[in-house]
C-alpha cells in the first residue's frame, strides 16, 4: 500500500531524499504531490514507501495493462534489443566488453541486446513474470528483487540503469549498493527523464512522465552526475539517446496522460486512427543518457 502524506493527514514537511533538507509542494498528480527540494532543486513524489512497494506497482499490470506503463512490454522486444545494441556500441569507446548487470531489466531485452555485443550480462528485476520470460525464454541470469535489496560480492564492470532511477523506493541505498559492487574504473549507464528539459517545461503539470506512483524522482543531468559523485563517479559522457518505440505505446501513454481534458480527447480520437505496430521515433529530447565511470 502506497501513500501520499496528504492521504495520510500529514501536514509537516517532507525532506528531500538526496539531501535530507527541506522541500516544498510544487503540484499534484494522480492523487500524489510532487514535491521541489528547496536546497538541492530535486524533484521528487511524496510517497510513504512501503516493503511492498515495488511489488505493488511494477506487477504484472505495469506491463500489460497500459497507463503509466506498458500496454504490451513484449511486444517491443526487438526495439529493445536494439536499444541495448546501440549502447553495447557506444560504450565500445571506453570499454569493449566485460561483466555487466542490468537494474530493472524486465524480461531482459536490452541485456540481451548488450550480451550480443559482446558482454556477459546478468539482470536484477522485481516482477516474477518478467524474471520467468527472462530465464526461460531467453536464456538469462536474471533475478527477482530490487537494486537496494542485491545481495552478494559478484563485482561488475558495468552497472545499467536504463529508464529505472526514477522509479528507486530508495535512492541512497540503490546508489550505495551499485557502487559495492562496482569495479573501480567501472562504469555506470544511466537512462532517464530530464525534467529541465524544454519539452517538460513547455508542458509543465501535463508532461508526461509525471506520472506518480510509478515515478517518485526526476533528474537534470546535473543534478544526476552531482549525487553520482558523492558515491565515487565521475561524469565521463552524456548524450540524448536514438530511442524507437512502437506507436500502440506511445498511444496508451497520451491517452493516460491527455484523456480528461477537453482538446486531449480530440486529439486522442485522432490518433486512434494509427495502427498500433508502427515503429516510430520518439520525438522528444527530455530523455538523456548519461556515463559515469568509478574513480
Amino acid at each position: 500500500m502506497i501513500q501520499s502524506r496528504q492521504k495520510l493527514g500529514v501536514d509537516s514537511d517532507f525532506p528531500c531524499p538526496l539531501c535530507g533538507q527541506a522541500s516544498q509542494r510544487w503540484q499534484q498528480q494522480h492523487g500524489y504531490w510532487i514535491r521541489d527540494c528547496g536546497s538541492c532543486g530535486h524533484r521528487f513524489t511524496e510517497l510513504l514507501i512501503t516493503p511492498d512497494h515495488a511489488a505493488t506497482v511494477y506487477g504484472d499490470a505495469y506491463f500489460n495493462g497500459g497507463g503509466a506503463g506498458y500496454p504490451d512490454y513484449l511486444a517491443e522486444a526487438d526495439l529493445l534489443r536494439q536499444h541495448g545494441r546501440r549502447y553495447a556500441t557506444l560504450l565500445k569507446r571506453y570499454r569493449a566488453t566485460g561483466k555487466m548487470l542490468d537494474v530493472g531489466c524486465a524480461a531482459g531485452f536490452i541485456l540481451q541486446g548488450f550480451c550480443e555485443e559482446g558482454w556477459q550480462g546478468q539482470g536484477i528485476e522485481p516482477n516474477p513474470t518478467m524474471v520467468r520470460y527472462a530465464q526461460q525464454t531467453l536464456n538469462l541470469p536474471v533475478q527477482v528483487g530490487t537494486l537496494e535489496q542485491l545481495q552478494g560480492t559478484e563485482i561488475f564492470d558495468l552497472v545499467t540503469m536504463i529508464q529505472v532511477v526514477a522509479h528507486f523506493s530508495d535512492l541512497q541505498q540503490a546508489f550505495a549498493t551499485a557502487s559495492q559492487h562496482t569495479h573501480s574504473g567501472g562504469f555506470w549507464l544511466i537512462e532517464t527523464w530530464n525534467y529541465k528539459s524544454w519539452m517538460a517545461k513547455l508542458l509543465g503539470a501535463h508532461w508526461h512522465e509525471y506520472s506518480p506512483p510509478s515515478v517518485l524522482h526526476w533528474f537534470s543531468p546535473n543534478s544526476l552526475a552531482q549525487f553520482a559523485a558523492r558515491y565515487g563517479f565521475k561524469e565521463i559522457d552524456r548524450g540524448r539517446p536514438a530511442k524507437f518505440i512502437k506507436s500502440g505505446h506511445a498511444k496508451s501513454l497520451l491517452r493516460y496522460k491527455l484523456q480528461h481534458l477537453p482538446a486531449g480527447k480530440l486529439l486522442l480520437k485522432a490518433i486512434a486512427l494509427i495502427p498500433d505496430h508502427w515503429r516510430i521515433p520518439y520525438p522528444a529530447e527530455d530523455l538523456f543518457w548519461i556515463l559515469l565511470q568509478k574513480q
